[in-house]
């Protein structure tokens, strides 16, 4: 038996277990729910305890310092790219981290502040 039909063979064997799964998830009858009841689980709201609440002054706090951290950051990448492009220095790799670094901060920074302030 060659590699490929001992691969094709457990390619088919695998179906087999997916497939019979499946079938099987679907006869399980699921309890009937209406579609109000569902969007109702979603609209009722749900208070935090006092452990896990967050002020909104620290949570300005923590949105400067991740803003103040960006800005740094962004100012290092800009310096890095200058000296590259001006000077020759061979600065690439330290560029490329710090613009990752940069770009991740950012994205973690909007998320934050969205998922926070968001609609207001």
């Amino acid at each position: 038996m060659s590699v490929i039909d001992k691969a094709l063979s457990v390619l088919l064997l695998l179906c087999a277990c997916l497939f019979s799964a499946q079938t099987a998830a679907a006869a399980t009858p699921e309890p009937a729910q209406s579609s109000e009841m569902v969007m109702q689980q979603f609209a009722g709201d749900v208070e935090e305890s006092p452990e896990r609440r967050i002020e909104t002054r620290t949570k300005h706090r923590i949105l400067f310092l991740m803003g103040i951290s960006l800005l740094v950051l962004l100012l290092l990448t800009g310096a890095m790219g200058i000296a590259m492009a001006a000077f020759g220095k061979d600065v690439f790799v330290p560029h490329m981290i710090l613009a990752g670094l940069s770009m991740t901060l950012a994205i973690v920074h909007a998320a934050t502040s969205i998922a926070w302030f968001w609609p207001y």
